[in-house]
């Protein structure tokens, strides 16, 4: 009777002291993403994030790492709705944000307020990481479009020699950032007309547009919307007589969905297309050790979408998701993470400024990725910077390369 008795203090203390790690050693992840129109850019963060907690079996620092998949649907106020849950969630450490910059822009104040940690590694808003406070709680490892608009406007300018241009952008707080940055860029000496477009434009809106840009005197057009709009306006452009079709640049948020199969036609058929990425290039023949690696992991953990790794979709998201995820890992493993929810975000917010030793993520190796926001410093939480962005095309296939001086598609 006495052995029962044992057996059964012993098997419930048992259960008490498992069930009291389990509630002191786990930390939540809110993935805030469009899981829904634009599917593919919000997988490939969640796989190339998911990649970096495996490699450290999916626990930092003693405690146990959830991934949580909140599909915002591309709508800013289920993001906001998000936000307000998270900071409910006595687990809840941080937010890997999605591809979408206006809920980041809209309620920037709220964040920071708040006390919000949010990870970005698409939305390139400008303004999202310029919270003007020295308690800056947005980092970003994605393009930044204070530098991506300038980017477009060069190789339009430099590279292509158009000497007009047209903006076509989206009427979003994203649309209006990009204007900013790409009226500066063009100064008095480039002549541009505006035109601006909303969300869920179908053909017929898109084709009205282009018969107006035809009509310009512009000889390319800049071009800022995610896939769902821009194969409209690809088509558009497309439907044009052969003589009267212009090259689009365009940013980077057509490749957040399965924009390609959507055009393939038209592309393949000659019209000029070129996008920005970051410059890094999952299909080149002289992948490092460490990128293999990485990609072996990622293919065992996600074999469906790695069965062919060169036709893997929004890589980016993965590189990105991938180093934002090494970044936080290694802020995590240098705080003491026992206390209240809110001041481990506070202390890993201050060891992300702080981080001194080597980080290898795929884009790089990160020394210091980032440091205290000022207005004399606005790109402290900027993991990537100019030298990082690059111009790309789809091939016949629909795979992604980056375009140098060296290699052309």
């Amino acid at each position: 009777m006495r052995l029962v008795f044992w057996l059964f203090f012993v098997f419930n203390c048992s259960a008490f002291a498992q069930d009291h790690i389990e509630k002191l050693g786990v930390f939540n992840i809110y993935h805030d993403s469009d899981y829904s129109t634009h599917n593919p850019s919000a997988v490939a963060m969640q796989m190339g994030f998911m990649t970096a907690l495996n490699e450290v079996g999916n626990t930092v620092n003693g405690y146990q790492i959830n991934f949580l998949e909140k599909d915002n649907r591309g709508n800013s106020n289920r993001s906001f709705l998000t936000m307000k849950r998270f900071l409910n969630d006595p687990k809840g450490l941080a937010i890997l944000g999605g591809l979408h910059s206006p809920p980041y822009i809209k309620y920037r104040d709220f964040i920071n307020e708040n006390g919000l940690l949010l990870l970005v590694p698409w939305a390139a808003g400008g303004p999202i990481t310029r919270y003007p406070n020295v308690k800056n709680w947005v980092f970003r490892l994605s393009l930044d479009d204070t530098k991506a608009g300038m980017k477009m406007v060069e190789y339009a300018t430099q590279t292509l020699k158009c000497n007009s241009v047209d903006l076509l952008l989206e009427n979003t707080p994203w649309g209006i950032s990009n204007h900013k940055t790409m009226t500066n860029a063009l100064g008095s000496a480039i002549p541009n007309n505006v035109y601006w477009f909303n969300w869920n434009v179908k053909l017929s809106q898109a084709s009205i547009l282009l018969k107006e840009i035809e009509q310009s005197k512009s000889d390319c057009v800049l071009f800022v919307g995610n896939a769902v709009e821009g194969k409209y306006f690809v088509k558009a452009m497309a439907n044009l007589p052969k003589e009267k079709q212009k090259p689009i640049v365009s940013h980077w948020g057509i490749t957040g969905g399965d924009f390609f199969n959507s055009v393939s036609g038209e592309l393949n058929n000659g019209l000029p297309l070129y996008f920005l990425q970051s410059c890094f290039d999952l299909n080149r023949p002289d992948l490092d050790l460490h990128t293999q690696q990485v990609l072996d992991i990622a293919a065992k953990l996600f074999p469906d979408e790695f069965k062919q790794k060169k036709h893997l979709l929004a890589p980016a998201g993965f590189v990105h998701g991938y180093d934002i995820g090494k970044i936080l890992i290694a802020a995590m493993n240098n705080v003491d993470l026992v206390a209240q929810v809110n001041t481990v975000r506070d202390r890993v917010r201050k060891k992300l400024e702080e981080l001194d030793k080597p980080i290898t993520g795929l884009m790089k190796v990160y020394q210091r990725p980032y440091s205290i926001w000022s207005e004399d410093n606005p790109d402290a939480h900027e993991a990537l910077g100019a030298e990082d962005i690059c111009m790309a095309q789809f091939n016949n296939t629909g795979q992604i390369h980056i375009i140098t001086p060296q290699r052309e598609i």
